[in-house]
């Protein structure tokens, strides 16, 4: 027996894709297939041919899930004069151009609802070796590496039917165990997808309750009323201002009026290595993601700071990054420091002064950081704050402090909650991997 026959376990066999289990097979795709359906665009200089109910799906509409609508849909006639097939629920379908941009490689998806498809999208009906939803999970996880491995193209990488066939398939020879897998896997994903909603209902509820909070449309029940005197236990009014009306006892301010100082950082010199081996936090600008910052990407050493003239933030500053605001993404990215931390020169602390508490601001600018940026900031190849205008950027808020203190302090429940919930979907997804790494080789089995 050579040594390669003694490491394969047994019930298992070793071929040409690793070990796999004695009852499972790898097959080439054009043996597990009965037939291969690519779409086509209806033609555009027909206006009314996209002007019908027929679902119509694009590789960029394949993600990894079931596909119940469509950007798109065509009528009847662009149907027939595009000969296309109108693919019933439950097929798969894979990306077969452009394969070599990430997040092309591999994607795929089912057919929800009968619909058609364009010419970059794959339609595989397997024969009675292979089920779909089978090939489905057996392809999210493998179709990655095969379009690396398989795809050919000078300036875009690509499948063809031709290709497709040679793509070799690991499969249970028995259906009832794909079945099975497929089931487990599909289970999985449902949790993902709940988990997914629910956190973008708690986040259009927190946008809905900033919108409220944060411009005094909405009063907090302790503040909403008067506490004493003639007026007592009566409800507050609103007054006129330059940004509409606002709560009597609220003000506009500018940020010069609010603030004690500012403080932009600097990069130690990277010519010295020896600056970037030490344990002091250093903040970039990409690293202001909305949300409380207790570690960084790089950290400097006392003499980088010290050659540097960086000031080191306490726990509770807050950071607007103030260069490369044109971007998308870029435009109102803030942050607070969790830990002590210097900052580079694209990063500004604001401290403020009596009249205003850190962690409302962080709120206020989270909610209007952007508009803020396409308002204020200049620059011609590149948008960007000084400290001259951020001191003349408006901020409405309470007069008293207590009630900044209560509407931040309800946003950052709200932020924890959805943190949580982020949280508990990343470490869902990591189990799915683990799961689809055992159960799509074979190595752990299921009952079916």
């Amino acid at each position: 027996m050579s040594a390669v026959e003694q490491l394969v376990p047994e019930g298992f066999k070793q071929t040409d894709t690793g070990i796999i289990p004695d009852d499972w097979d790898v097959f080439l795709m054009d043996e597990v297939t009965d037939s291969l359906s690519s779409g086509a665009t209806p033609f555009r200089g027909n206006p009314s041919f996209f002007k019908g109910n027929n679902r119509w799906i694009t590789s960029g509409e394949l993600k990894y899930g079931v596909i119940n609508d469509t950007i798109e849909k065509i009528n009847d006639e662009a149907i027939n004069k595009a000969n296309l097939k109108v693919h019933p629920k439950g097929t798969f379908l894979m990306a077969i151009t452009g394969l070599e941009a990430a997040g092309t490689r591999g994607s795929c998806g089912i057919v929800g609802k009968p619909a058609t498809t364009n010419q970059s999208c794959m339609a595989i009906y397997p024969n009675k070796k292979l089920k779909s939803n089978y090939l489905f999970h057996w392809y999210v996880y493998n179709g990655e590496e095969l379009a690396f491995k398989y795809c050919q193209g000078t300036k875009q990488l690509s499948y063809t039917a031709g290709l497709l066939k040679t793509i070799p398939v690991l499969v249970p020879r028995d259906t009832k165990e794909q079945t099975s897998i497929a089931s487990a896997l599909s289970d999985v994903d449902a949790l993902l997808t709940e988990l997914e909603n629910l956190i973008a209902k708690k986040q259009a509820i927190k946008t809905a309750t900033m919108q409220q909070l944060l411009t005094g449309k909405t009063r907090l029940p302790q503040f909403a009323t008067y506490t004493e005197g003639a007026d007592k236990e009566k409800s507050k009014g609103t007054k006129p201002s330059e940004l509409g009306e606002i709560p009597v006892d609220w003000d506009v301010c500018l940020i010069d009026d609010v603030v004690s100082s500012l403080s932009s950082g600097g990069t130690p010199f990277r010519g010295n290595p020896s600056f970037y081996k030490g344990i002091n936090r250093w903040i970039t600008s990409g690293e202001l993601k909305y949300g409380v910052i207790n570690d960084t990407i790089e950290k400097i050493s006392d003499d980088a700071i010290k050659k540097s003239h960086l000031k080191v933030h306490p726990e509770g500053t807050f950071l607007m990054a103030i260069t490369g605001l044109e971007a998308a993404g870029t435009r109102g990215s803030c942050g607070i420091v969790g830990k002590p931390a210097a900052t580079n020169q694209s990063c500004m602390a604001i401290y403020p002064n009596k009249k205003l508490t850190s962690k409302f601001l962080f709120h206020w600018y989270v909610y209007n950081g952007e508009e803020l940026a396409l308002t204020y900031c200049q620059g011609t190849k590149q948008l960007s704050y000084t400290a001259g205008l951020l001191k003349t950027l408006p901020i409405l808020l309470p007069r008293d402090t207590d009630e900044q203190t209560a509407i931040a302090g309800m946003l950052s429940d709200m932020d924890s909650e959805i943190q949580t919930l982020e949280q508990r979907l990343t470490k869902t997804r990591q189990i799915k991997q683990g799961m689809m790494q055992q159960l799509l080789t074979g190595r752990t089995r299921l009952p079916y």
